[in-house]
């Protein structure tokens, strides 16, 4: 209709009423509030219904990034609502409505909600370990999604000291800083290697060589089938997947191996061959029985790149 408008009355220059009555907007918001208007990333975005006289806003998401390590094995990087009672609450969960008392997610999130009196929270991981997996070295990636912040801006470097004086010998963070939506896709879509240190339980003796030779097999592409451990919730694959350097840190009875691999490798089948459904595997290579005892992330590579523990 305003083109239709423009044309009748041929008109040189002209504008769409609704970026007049943004920028009209704008300019009174600017004068009542002291703020500059951003019409690309905005932090608040004002929806005007002129048929009703009517005014709601809509809070942009507040993204912040940053890595953390888990020092204790038996928590979950994210919240795991009860089976039993899908998170409702029951005697078999304590009536919490969870798994598991705590979370990653929940610990590094309780001090941001105070900050930002936002309405939830969503936490979005480069990947995750294994419940009884540590996660060292520099930490994972990850970012905290706030929604309806009510407060946005703070001094970072002080909200992460609380987070891990709070979370202290159990979680520790560092690198926060802002982020945005963006990145959460970039985290996501990620096929970063990572390096693992893996303590293995052998059913009957192997000898220490035969051990240390394991290293001139890698590294080696496996195929390994969706595990066992997880079948039930994850498609049935076949998945091709690069070893790219192991190395064995100790031979004793109890073995230490440092892995480093691709994204997605399951490095529990690496070592069982989960059945045969992981080819080549360290059961099969040695050909006794074998398990991992301890399981250990020690670098994440993103951005930085990785660095040990």
């Amino acid at each position: 209709r305003e083109e239709e408008l423009w044309n009748r009355l041929n008109l040189e220059y002209h504008e769409q009423i609704k970026s007049e009555i943004n920028r009209e907007i704008g300019k009174k918001t600017e004068e009542k509030t002291g703020k500059n208007v951003d019409f690309s990333h905005p932090d608040i975005t004002a929806i005007v219904d002129t048929r009703y006289d009517n005014v709601t806003l809509q809070i942009s998401s507040l993204f912040i990034y940053g890595r953390y390590k888990k020092l204790i094995r038996g928590i979950p990087q994210t919240k795991w609502p009860c089976k039993a009672c899908q998170g409702k609450g029951c005697e078999k969960c304590s009536f919490t409505g969870k798994m598991y008392p705590a979370s990653v997610e929940e610990i590094i999130a309780a001090i941001v909600m105070e900050k930002t009196n936002g309405s939830e929270h969503f936490f979005h991981g480069m990947g995750r370990e294994d419940i009884d997996a540590r996660m060292l070295g520099n930490g994972r990636p990850f970012i905290l999604e706030i929604r309806n912040p009510v407060k946005r801006y703070f001094d970072m470097s002080k909200m992460e000291q609380e987070i891990n004086d709070y979370a202290k010998n159990r979680v520790e963070v560092s690198d926060m800083r802002m982020s945005d939506g963006s990145e959460v896709i970039k985290i996501k879509d990620a096929m970063t290697e990572k390096i693992y240190r893996v303590v293995v339980m052998f059913e009957k003796p192997v000898n220490k060589e035969k051990v240390k030779e394991l290293e001139n097999a890698f590294p080696i592409t496996i195929t390994q089938r969706t595990p066992l451990r997880v079948a039930h919730r994850r498609a049935d694959k076949y998945r091709k997947r690069k070893v790219t350097d192991f190395r064995v840190e100790s031979a004793d009875e109890n073995p230490t191996f440092i892995i480093k691999g691709e994204s997605g490798l399951y490095i529990k089948e690496l070592i069982s061959g989960d059945n045969g459904r992981t080819v080549p595997s360290i059961t099969e290579m040695l050909g006794v029985n074998a398990v991992v005892k301890e399981l250990d992330v020690i670098g994440v590579e993103y951005g930085e790149g990785i660095k040990r523990a």
